[in-house]
């Protein structure tokens, strides 16, 4: 038995103890310290059913010399279901990874995973392998003790660690005002993995409030033009597990949500540079944007989107040019955060709006593929 707590909160699941004190009355979702060294200092969690029916219990005994103590006899109730993602991975799945290990034993962790991808089929739509999803899958078992991974060769590189603030682009702040009809057509230009990527990323870290914060997953970024200088800029990503209030509007439950969440795409990043003053060219630019966006995530990504989402800061913004565009305003976040675990609200309140790409969008979101 581990003497940490890690070992003891992730591995077990149900405990009771039979000699001693009576522990069965405590409360469910406390964790109990036992100080005697005989006892390993183990952190215990008391379970809310003492048996499942995906449990195989394992029962031990250890000897306590604390004269209330006695004879110590605890049973441990393991479940072989992992979830991760998610997704939940029985025995057999854990098994199959161990072999998939034995067979290659001189594959690094990044083959391994490789080779788990294409064995389980975990492509994303575009064709490429979800290897660092499945490196964190493999990862999470092998510190859990259920497979034994072979040693790093290298360091895990981290693009994300040590990533350098967006390198200033100084372009030409030319006033800009009057009427939307003198500046039409605007021109949209789709810059992710282009030379004006680094523009994109200088303009909005510099005058957008929240900065440039480098997306992870599905994006595209974009910037509008008018009469050929940049007036406006657009960022937009996968969108977030759980929101209530649009899960409720779509009539999404779990397992359909998990699914089907690549089929929306979250309005991250919205900036109009500070020295273009313009009625009507805010609810203007999300109108175009919501007919461009779904041929570019097909082409860049090969699966449709149905819907738009994005939040605004209600101490900051009232999202009166969402409005204009027929976005629907929904709710209210609870301003926990999504891993909240104190249940007290720990940041700004935003309003949650979201625009319907097609008259059916809650058929094609509610499928289950």
């Amino acid at each position: 038995m581990a003497k940490d707590s890690g070992c003891a909160r992730n591995g077990f699941q149900r405990v009771i103890f039979d000699g001693g004190r009576e522990r069965r009355k405590a409360k469910w979702n406390n964790w109990r310290h036992m100080n005697c060294k005989c006892c390993y200092g183990i952190i215990i969690r008391i379970a809310q059913r003492l048996y499942g029916k995906k449990s195989g219990a394992i029962e031990k005994k250890w000897p306590c010399h604390l004269a209330f103590c006695g004879n110590m006899h605890y049973v441990l109730f393991m479940d072989s279901a992992i979830k991760y993602r998610g997704k939940t991975f029985n025995a057999e799945d854990i098994s199959f990874v161990k072999g998939l290990i034995a067979e290659n034993p001189e594959a690094s962790r990044f083959a391994l995973s490789k080779k788990l991808c294409r064995e389980w089929n975990w492509v994303q739509p575009n064709g490429a392998l979800k290897d660092v999803v499945c490196r964190g899958f493999m990862l999470q078992l092998h510190r859990a003790g259920q497979i034994q991974l072979p040693e790093r060769k290298r360091p895990p590189l981290n693009p994300f660690g040590k990533r350098k603030k967006p390198e200033v682009v100084h372009i030409q702040q030319k006033p800009l005002a009057g009427s939307l009809k003198s500046i039409r057509p605007l021109t949209f230009s789709q810059v992710r993995r282009t030379p004006l990527e680094k523009l994109f990323n200088s303009l909005i870290h510099q005058y957008h409030y929240l900065n440039y914060c480098q997306p992870v997953g599905e994006h595209l970024k974009y910037i509008v033009y008018a009469q050929g200088d940049p007036i406006a800029c657009m960022a937009w990503s996968s969108a977030p597990r759980h929101i209530k209030a649009r899960d409720q509007f779509i009539g999404w439950i779990p397992d359909v949500r998990m699914k089907n969440l690549p089929l929306i795409a979250y309005n991250t990043r919205f900036l109009i540079l500070p020295w273009v003053k313009m009625k009507n060219l805010a609810s203007h630019i999300l109108g175009q944007m919501a007919r461009i966006l779904p041929g570019d995530w097909q082409k860049q990504y090969n699966h449709p989107i149905y819907y738009l989402e994005t939040f605004v800061d209600k101490s900051l913004f009232s999202g009166t040019c969402y409005k204009a565009a027929n976005w629907i305003y929904l709710g209210d976040t609870t301003g926990r955060g999504k891993d909240d675990q104190t249940h007290k609200p720990n940041r700004t309140i935003k309003a949650i709006w979201g625009l319907p790409l097609t008259k059916h969008f809650r058929e094609r979101l509610c499928h289950a593929q």
